[in-house]
């Protein structure tokens, strides 16, 4: 009798496909805020303009740093969460990090006149753009 080998090349990566579609992922109801920094970067003819979105940050725990066209935003994260029932702490959780977000922009940044504004969880930086230095050609004689 003859040995007979089932040819199935697209069982694998079927399997593979659906591995994760049909499972959802698990997050518990109360989990800390996800720790990144979300922004948006819109550029007008002077300026480049970010809003960023910190939320649960307070304004002296933000720092941004401007070396050129490289812009870098820090914050310091606490979040504490506690629940009591009765006067009776049944649980009691704290997270505690540090966000971090660098970016580069196509133009450099004059720092002496950038402004950052923080209200309601959202900085807010006005970047105006550096003029720009032609190169000079040398004459050569």
């Amino acid at each position: 009798m003859t040995n007979l080998t089932r040819y199935a090349p697209f069982d694998q990566g079927f399997d593979d496909f659906l591995q994760g579609f049909l499972v959802r992922p698990i997050s518990p109801k109360n989990q800390a805020p996800s720790q990144q920094v979300r922004m948006d970067v819109s550029e007008d003819d002077g300026a480049y303009n970010v809003r960023a979105e910190i939320p649960g940050v307070k304004k002296d725990d933000i720092n941004v740093t401007i070396d050129g066209n490289q812009v870098a935003i820090t914050a310091e994260v606490k979040h504490i969460q506690e629940d009591k029932r009765d006067d009776k702490v049944l649980r009691s959780e704290r997270f505690y990090g540090k966000v971090y977000r660098a970016f580069s922009l196509a133009q450099d940044v004059d720092e002496t006149s950038a402004q950052a504004k923080y209200d309601a969880g959202v900085l807010e930086l006005r970047l105006p753009k550096k003029a720009a230095v032609s190169a000079k050609k040398l004459a050569i004689q």
